[in-house]
């Protein structure tokens, strides 16, 4: 077990794009965060970056933020097909690391970067902010209280109106594109959190002319009966919502599932409305999440454990041998 990390934690950010600047402005929310640095492929972009965010320093390369003593942890918020390029260079510069969703493409390189970070010592965690969010664990304490009675379907889906042009990354097999790993990993995810790695994976996707996935539908069958049923896309502006039904009830999440501030418990003709409102995006919490481990000398935390990533990962990769996609 690592060193614990007493409070302040210095984060460093990697990469400058727009769910870096997301972070960087909820990280301002996380109490014992200090804003210590950026690193970017060119100092220009790392100085912008860190002066429009309030970030002490920047620097020019992946490794010169690796290698910055007054830095604790990096977020990385490269592209999907550079994390694990980026996340390796701060794990062996000895830092602990918070790698934006999916943790890699694939679950080879998924599992390298998990073995990487066990040999040397550090806290490594995807950053699958869905999960650290408060609305989302109380749904998960009240499944485990029986408040619906037993799980019996999962329904989400994610969808974006599109058209993206050819250039987008998007639509480029080279970034990891398609709505899969970037939309498809939220139902996903939380079809895995409430009823954990089905036995059996059915896919169907409707493929661009340069193979990625626009249109992607899951079905997932478990040895208690259940089933979940999901669905990503980059052709049409889906409702964004989710239903976990049991034996007794259902939670409805509203659109956003991925990222609520209230849900509905329903029961019989009697429905709650559980508010829990919060100021940003809601990316503060898996920030808080990394610092509480790190302060506890944690090398993962229990809300994403790597072993959780990794079988996600592998579904992924099911996913994608049925539906013809290749990165």
């Amino acid at each position: 077990m690592t060193q614990s990390v007493p409070r302040p934690v210095r984060w460093g950010i990697l990469g400058t794009g727009g769910i870096a600047a997301t972070f960087a402005t909820d990280l301002k929310l996380t109490e014992g965060a200090v804003l210590a640095a950026v690193g970017s492929r060119t100092a220009e972009a790392a100085t912008a970056f860190a002066e429009r965010h309030g970030f002490a320093r920047a620097h020019g390369s992946w490794a010169d933020l690796a290698a910055d003593d007054e830095v604790d942890v990096v977020y990385v918020a490269t592209p999907h097909a550079f994390h694990h390029a980026a996340a390796t260079v701060c794990i062996a510069g000895g830092k602990h690391v918070l790698c934006e969703k999916p943790m890699t493409l694939d679950l080879a390189s998924s599992t390298e970067l998990v073995r990487a970070a066990r040999s040397r010592g550090v806290f490594l965690m995807e950053a699958m902010w869905m999960r650290c969010n408060p609305a989302i664990r109380r749904i998960v304490e009240l499944i485990a209280d029986g408040a619906i009675g037993e799980v019996t379907a999962v329904h989400a889906d994610f969808g974006l109106q599109g058209p993206f042009p050819a250039t987008h990354r998007l639509m480029d097999p080279a970034q990891g594109g398609g709505a899969l790993l970037d939309l498809g990993v939220y139902p996903v995810n939380l079809a895995h959190l409430i009823l954990g790695a089905p036995t059996e994976v059915r896919a169907w996707a409707q493929l661009s002319p340069d193979g990625v996935d626009q249109n992607t539908g899951l079905l997932f069958g478990y040895p208690s009966g259940a089933v979940a049923a999901l669905t990503c896309s980059l052709v049409g502006a889906t409702g964004n919502v989710a239903t976990i039904t049991g034996t007794t009830g259902r939670i409805q999440l509203p659109p956003d599932f991925y990222m609520p501030r209230t849900f509905t418990l329903h029961r019989g003709s009697e429905a709650e409305v559980f508010d829990l409102d919060f100021p940003g995006r809601g990316y503060q919490f898996e920030a808080a999440e990394v610092q509480r481990c790190l302060a506890a000398g944690e090398l993962e935390s229990p809300l994403m454990p790597q072993d959780t990533t990794l079988e996600i990962m592998g579904l992924l990769d099911d996913v994608r041998e049925q539906i013809g996609v290749r990165y």
